[in-house]
C-alpha cells in the first residue's frame, strides 16, 4: 500500500496548482476559437492541477509528487517552445514574453516543478510499507 509522505510542502505546492489551474481558465474561450488544441490543452491542464492539487493534500504520495512535477514541467516548456518556436496556430506568441497571466503561470509551474523534485529527491525510500 502507498503510504503518504506527510511533507510539509505539500499544502503550498497544492496551492500552488491551484494558481495553474485559475490562471489558464479564463484563456480557454479564446484559445478553443484560436488555435482549438490549445484551448483543450487549456482545459486539461486546469482540470488535472486541481485533481492534483486534491491528491496532494489527501494522499501525498511519490507518484502524485511525481505527476504534479511533471505536468507544470511540460507545461512549462510548452510556454517556452510557444514563445520561441512558436506553435502551430500561435504564431502571434513568438516574443511575447509579457503576456500579464504568463508570470503567475510561469511562477506557479516553475514552483511546483521545484517543490516536486526537491520533495523526491529528499524521500527516495519506497513508499510500499507493511502497515
Amino acid at each position: 500500500m502507498s503510504r503518504s509522505l506527510t511533507s510539509p510542502l505539500r499544502w503550498p505546492a497544492a496551492a500552488l496548482l491551484v494558481v495553474v489551474a485559475a490562471v489558464h481558465v479564463p484563456l480557454v474561450p479564446d484559445h478553443l476559437e484560436e488555435a482549438p488544441y490549445v484551448g483543450v490543452l487549456f482545459l486539461a491542464l486546469a482540470v488535472v492541477s486541481v485533481v492534483l492539487a486534491a491528491l496532494l493534500v489527501t494522499r501525498d504520495t511519490r507518484l502524485v509528487w511525481a505527476a504534479s512535477g511533471l505536468v507544470t514541467l511540460l507545461a512549462l516548456l510548452a510556454f517556452v517552445a510557444s514563445r520561441t518556436a512558436g506553435l502551430p496556430e500561435l504564431g502571434d506568441d513568438v516574443g511575447n514574453w509579457t503576456e500579464p497571466l504568463g508570470f503567475p503561470a510561469v511562477a506557479a509551474e516553475a514552483a511546483v516543478s521545484i517543490i516536486a523534485a526537491r520533495t523526491l529527491r529528499r524521500s527516495p525510500q519506497a513508499v510500499h510499507r507493511r502497515g
